[in-house]
């Protein structure tokens, strides 16, 4: 480690724990806070305090604070009790809140607000009371006598997740955000309160555990394998339009093209992680190579650390024992990260039970870990053999109901003033906006705009126009938002301000006055913008004004700066409809651009991508007309091959996958993805039997009630001619030569409710590691799109979901004890008919005759196997 790095324990050598395995048995000791607190090693000046630790606070999953600074944490003892996750669903689940008495730093008081609760998940402090995401419900709890008991809980949604998912994959999160909306992850929705009611609204999931935000309001989140997405564009945009080919801007990450952020550096050998057995998942020397787990981001935006953390973005990884610093950049053209430090972690522990699961950037102005302290991290539904046999022979199954939260500070840190924002005046909040601490900034303004007192607005839109930071002048248009008492003379004004952020925001914040004649001048005015950020929001934005304004709009943004990715699909998520008119204007422009290319592509792609016949065919007149610019030609075409050859769209680099660290002599030796370790730990049932059947390939990617006017261009003898005769490969239509029974099956109501169903599933389930438009992941996923176990035999593919498969890209999980016969229908139904694809629908009778021929199975299959 760098000689910046103390090492809190006496020894870290890792050289002598190279040969630790699986096999060995050495239980790790179960240490007293202030034993675990000296296996930390932090950066030279910074140490950690405890807070609070059992029995004040058990099996903490996540925190949250009242106006008034107390501590509410959510408890979740119902996780993983045992290694065979006994007793899963018990009402043990509670909301706790600790508060710290004598002023000493310690919380020294514990009050159960609710309790009875299964597997909560997610908290967030109001005025009018707190919101508990219990999936599939989401409460709002009241205290209705000030004794921090709940006498009264009101149901805001039945939507918040699954109960029969997955824990590790549910929704959670309740993140109230610059822009007044409470955000989710993992999970479609959104909210709002509004005149005391809850508006609960769609959007795309996202991330798996966290969600977190900067001082310009952009949404950060993290799954898995990957530490940090970044929201560019909001993502509840994108689901104004469910023909796009991607969704650029939404979740886009920050890895670069190394991902060089993903390596992690644990202070330990790591063995006791899920995948260990598999070769290049653990270095020469038994550390975990790179996140598995990676969880919880945090932007912090104290004031009582050194300011090199400021906007800073820190994330978990359990199963290494680590929190890692991630330093957010803007080099002009977009973000971009990188790790803090070269070979080392922002905190990296040698307690093994240490379980880093949530942080917080504190009312105090520091940094706040919550460990779940405890051995077992990994769900049941995903041990591997490999992950079992370690649990057992390590003890580190027992104990439980433990857990731990810990303060970071530096030699610098000096104890601010405790909040009482729950008593302050208007006029003390507003004053609140203008706060080092993002956290008095965010609840001064959710206070305000909770109280919807508009006494305050003449002193916020004074704040507004002021010379202070661009980040108070955020929050007073946002407060003023929240209020109704925004502008649009406000809005005019924020379009031209010298701060990008407030520009960004105000190009949004016009949406509400579309209508008014200044405020569209304004926005058109800002088409020549040429910062990258809010020319993004501007091609979001456009999407919301009046049909004819709308088109003009973005055909000439896209005409400046279609070569923007994220630009193109932003705009194409306010086009729904209205695709063919914004292609008219730029097929206008008879000279070839970059622009002009990759805008007409991309148009193109998402009125394919829409299989409504009538529009398709409209574009491939388009495409075959002789009279039009071969360079225009060529560009329609581009966007049906995107839409249904899946070529790579303009501005997408598909990066190679990254060989192993340590290559296996064999598929299935040790080591290697098929080897031993790999299989699920706990089968449904014992037994064997079943053999795969051989898939075949799908059908088509489109079908047509009509010969598609493409014809003409593919009996061509040239280039383009020879590129649509390819692209007619994946179309049928009655009388297609070579072609019988093109028509595609119309699906009957219970196969379209299953449809319905099943995209839920997969939502909740495979979006994360397969992608919402099917085509997976490099290194975690592989595409479904073009996969043909997805269109081939039921029952092969049945197998697949209920046991698990070992490929060459992962480790496909068995879910066979976690879905039921119908859902695993479902969701085949589903796979089966998205993104363009015609297989037959499934029935959960299929799926029940597979189970009980392959009861038993005791591992995921392979390739060879199912073939």
């Amino acid at each position: 480690m760098p000689r910046s790095w103390i090492p809190a324990a006496a020894v870290l050598c890792v050289a002598a724990a190279v040969t630790l395995s699986a096999r060995q048995t050495v239980p790790p000791p179960v240490r007293t806070p202030a034993g675990e607190i000296a296996t930390f090693a932090l950066p030279v000046g910074y140490r950690v305090e405890l807070v609070a630790a059992e029995p004040l606070v058990q099996d903490p999953v996540a925190i949250d604070w009242d106006a008034d600074g107390r501590l509410w944490v959510v408890e979740m003892p119902g996780y993983m009790t045992d290694i065979r996750a006994s007793d899963e669903h018990a009402p043990t689940g509670r909301v706790v809140v600790l508060e710290d008495a004598d002023a000493d730093g310690r919380m020294d008081r514990r009050t159960v607000f609710a309790d009875g609760l299964v597997l909560p998940r997610a908290i967030k402090v109001l005025e009018r009371g707190v919101l508990v995401g219990e999936p599939p419900y989401l409460w709002l709890m009241r205290d209705e006598n000030g004794d921090f008991r709940a006498d009264s809980r009101l149901l805001v949604t039945d939507r918040y997740g699954r109960r029969d998912a997955v824990v590790e994959h549910n929704l959670n999160s309740l993140t109230w955000t610059l822009d007044n909306w409470i955000h989710t992850s993992e999970g479609d929705i959104v909210l709002r309160l509004k005149q005391g009611a809850f508006d609960v609204r769609p959007t795309l999931p996202r991330g798996q555990w966290g969600v977190t935000q900067d001082d310009a309001g952009r949404l950060y989140r993290n799954t898995n394998e990957s530490a940090l997405h970044v929201d560019v564009v909001p993502t509840p945009y994108y689901a104004r339009n469910p023909d796009l080919v991607r969704t650029r801007g939404s979740y886009e990450s920050l890895g670069g093209a190394d991902d060089a952020i993903d390596i992690v550096w644990p202070a330990r050998p790591t063995p006791g992680v899920n995948r260990g057995y598999q070769a290049g998942i653990l270095r020469d020397d038994g550390r975990l190579a790179r996140f598995t787990a990676v969880a919880a981001p945090t932007v912090y935006r104290g004031d009582r650390l050194p300011a090199e953390l400021y906007g800073n973005v820190f994330v978990v990884e359990p199963s290494a024992n680590l929190v890692s610093r991630i330093v957010v950049e803007d080099d002009g053209r977009g973000l971009s990260a990188r790790k803090a430090y070269d070979g080392a972690e922002f905190i990296a522990s040698t307690d093994e039970r240490f379980r880093p699961v949530h942080l917080s950037s504190a009312p105090d102005g520091t940094l706040y870990v919550i460990d779940m302290y405890r051995g077992i991290i990994q769900h049941k539904a995903y041990i591997t053999e490999y992950l079992r046999d370690y649990i057992v022979s390590h003890q580190v199954e027992q104990p439980v109901s433990l857990g731990r939260i810990f303060r970071v500070v530096h030699d610098s840190t000096r104890p601010g003033p405790r909040p009482a924002l729950g008593r302050a005046t208007g006029a003390q909040l507003v004053a609140a906006l203008s706060h080092l601490n993002g956290w008095w900034r965010d609840t001064a303004q959710r206070l305000m705009v909770e109280r919807g007192d508009r006494r305050v607005a003449p002193a916020l839109r004074a704040l507004a126009t002021s010379a202070a930071p661009a980040r108070t002048r955020l929050h007073a248009l946002w407060t003023l938002e929240g209020l109704d008492a925004l502008t649009p003379a406000d809005v005019v004004r924020a379009l031209s301000d010298g701060s990008r952020d407030v520009r960004t925001s105000a190009v949004r914040l016009a949406e509400a006055f579309v209508g008014d004649a200044t405020v569209q001048a304004a926005l058109l005015a800002r088409l020549d913008e040429r910062d990258w950020n809010v020319r993004a929001q501007l091609a979001a934005t456009l999407g919301e004004l009046p049909a004819g304004l709308r088109e003009r709009a973005l055909a000439a943004l896209l005409d400046r700066a279609a070569g923007d990715p994220i630009v193109v699909d932003a705009a194409l998520s306010g086009m729904r409809g209205a695709e063919t008119a914004v292609l008219d204007r730029l097929l206008e422009g008879t000279v070839e651009t970059p622009e002009r290319r990759a805008a007409i592509a991309m148009i193109a792609a998402t009125v394919i991508r829409s299989k409504q016949e009538p529009r398709v065919q409209e574009v491939w007149t388009k495409t075959v007309s002789a009279a039009r610019a071969e360079w225009q030609r060529a560009a329609l075409l581009e966007g049906t091959e995107i839409a249904l050859t899946g070529a790579l769209p303009p501005g997408s680099v598909r990066r190679a996958a990254a060989a192993p660290a340590t290559a296996a002599p064999c598929p299935t030796c040790p080591g290697g993805r098929g080897g031993p370790g790999g299989a699920r730990a706990f089968p449904e049932v014992l037994g064997e039997g079943g053999a795969a059947a051989s898939a075949r390939a799908g059908g088509p990617a489109m079908t047509l009630g009509a010969p598609p006017v493409l014809v003409t261009l593919a009996s061509a003898d040239s280039a383009l001619g020879r590129r649509a005769a390819r692209v007619l490969e994946r179309v049928a239509w009655p009388g297609k030569p070579g072609v019988s029974g093109a028509a595609v099956a119309p699906l009957t109501a219970d196969e379209t409710r299953r449809f319905a169903e099943g995209q839920r599933v997969y939502e909740a389930v495979c979006q994360g590691c397969h992608q919402a438009n099917g085509r997976g992941l490099d290194r975690v996923a592989p595409s479904l799109v073009d996969s043909a176990l997805v269109a081939g035999d039921v029952p092969v593919l049945a197998r697949v979901l209920l046991h698990g498969k070992e490929g060459s890209v992962g480790l496909m999980p068995p879910l066979g004890a976690t879905l039921g016969d119908d859902q695993i229908a479902s969701v085949l139904t589903y796979i089966r008919r998205a993104w363009g694809l015609t297989a037959s629908a499934v029935d959960p009778a299929a799926i029940e005759r597979v189970r009980a021929a392959t009861a038993g199975r005791a591992r995921p299959w392979t390739d060879a196997e199912l073939r």
